[in-house]
């Protein structure tokens, strides 16, 4: 069976694909089915299968010519599909959709049939200069201050927690029971808490009790009002003000190890002397600034090209984009999905509304991931047979099958190479120093720039 093909390219990265089926192969196809149907056909007055066909016809050929013309026009599609240029090719998540069905019924006999198709397709741009450009990137250091900050964060995580006989301060570790009151200081069912240890100042309780508490007593009952701001995380308490009644049942205070050599050993064996895990501090402090640091110089880099090309981003690859972004959501939250749906609906937000808010982020994400692939395309990289070999053994381990180990080799090659792209482009633009930022700064924004 063959058609004639046209093809049209519409706006953003979708076609319409046009085919002609002749009145023969149409006949064809129908006289194949009518047949089949024949054989199995239960009709009065006749022995399954032995009806004639033309009786058969008479009752059903409208709707068989119907099933079998779809039929034809859903396997000419296919052919035509498998034939076309690559860059014709429907993408995976992208189903060709029937243009103008009411027009074409009801199916005539013995008349030739012409459709249309519409589907997405690969984006097509012009890949606009990539090398050569100049970008301006934050200025960031590790200083001393900063190393000793993450020394002194690793004394606190060795603290040692031992029994206090005074009162509560700022940084112990306190476990208390609490309760809300109503108006005649009765306790309010269910919400009563028993023996709940956290550490004062760290904000982690339900009520924010850090400040209320310091300078209570072992044993101390104390009675205190809690008033909550209009925006408060939890809309039963927002604007309001309650009564809690909270006991201290236990104070703890966190003795820090003194910063010597032994307590460097103990950080890691091999470190012998302070000077040894200060080294090392300043190191782990500088590698985990590198990596922000291209990435957000890649980032910048990648906004400026954008802005100089048009990739147009088919609606159906956003869509499939948001929808992983959204199981990735959900699988995070560590909730279910009707959980997460439940806590978004206390937010005034549904899963319709958060999605939407994802679609230009993801519409962006998609277009660097184009524009990095081209590039890699571009740029022909070569991978070392040795480390193609290493990153097969480990990725393959565990899969023997040859036909699916030959599938993955080629996306584990295709990986390899797009992981090229990055320290390409890092190495063959430059980048100019810009605002100073303090290490804390550059990496918050950094993370909310990725959480984003």
């Amino acid at each position: 069976m063959s058609a004639e093909k046209k093809i049209k390219e519409l706006g953003n990265s979708s076609v319409e694909l046009t085919l002609t089926i002749t009145a023969a192969d149409i006949e064809a196809a129908y006289k194949e089915l009518l047949a089949t149907y024949g054989k199995k056909a239960q009709i009065k007055g006749f022995r399954t299968g032995k009806a004639p066909l033309s009786v058969l016809e008479g009752k059903f050929g409208q709707a068989i010519r119907e099933e079998s013309t779809f039929n034809t026009l859903e396997k000419t599609v296919q052919a035509a599909v498998a034939e076309i240029e690559d860059q014709f090719k429907p993408l995976p998540y992208s189903t060709p959709v029937l243009q103008n069905e009411e027009s074409l019924l009801p199916f005539k006999p013995d008349t030739d049939i012409t459709f249309s198709v519409v589907y997405d397709v690969i984006p097509a741009f012009e890949l606009p200069a990539y090398k050569g450009l100049t970008v301006e990137a934050p200025k960031v250091e590790v200083t001393d201050d900063l190393v000793n900050k993450e020394i002194e964060q690793l004394r606190d995580q060795n603290a040692l927690v031992r029994e206090k006989d005074g009162t509560v301060a700022n940084g112990d570790v306190v476990t208390v029971d609490y309760t809300e009151l109503d108006a005649d200081k009765n306790e309010i069912e269910n919400t009563a808490r028993k023996d709940f240890t956290f550490t004062v100042g760290s904000g982690y309780n339900f009520y924010k009790i850090d400040e209320d508490i310091i300078g209570m007593a072992k044993d101390e009952e104390k009675i205190f009002e809690k008033t909550y701001p209009a925006d408060y995380d939890l809309p039963d308490y927002a604007g309001k003000t309650i009564a809690l009644k909270a006991t201290v049942k236990n104070v703890k205070t966190r003795e820090l190890p003194e910063l010597d050599d032994e307590f460097a050993q103990d950080v890691k064996e091999e470190y012998k002397t302070v000077a040894d895990l200060v080294k090392a501090t300043r190191e782990k402090l500088e590698e985990h600034l590198k990596t922000h640091l291209d990435e957000t110089k890649l980032s910048a880099l990648t906004d400026k090209i954008l802005e100089t090309v048009d990739i147009p981003v088919p609606a159906s690859m956003i869509r499939i984009e948001v929808e992983q972004n959204w199981n990735k959501f959900v699988r995070q939250s560590g909730l279910n999905e009707e959980q997460v749906l439940k806590f978004l609906q206390f937010q005034n937000q549904t899963k319709e509304s958060v999605m939407d808010e994802w679609k230009e982020p993801a519409a962006k994400s998609l277009k660097v991931q184009l524009l990095l692939d081209k590039i890699k395309e571009a740029e022909n990289f070569q991978i070392d047979d040795k480390e193609l070999a290493e990153a097969e053994a480990e990725q393959l381990k565990d899969i023997t099958d040859e036909a699916q180990k030959t599938y993955y080799r080629d996306m584990i090659l295709d990986d390899l190479k797009f992981r090229k792209v990055g320290p390409f482009l890092l190495e063959n633009n430059t980048f100019i120093e810009g605002e100073p930022l303090t290490y804390d700064q550059f990496i918050q924004g950094a993370h909310a720039t990725h959480a984003h």
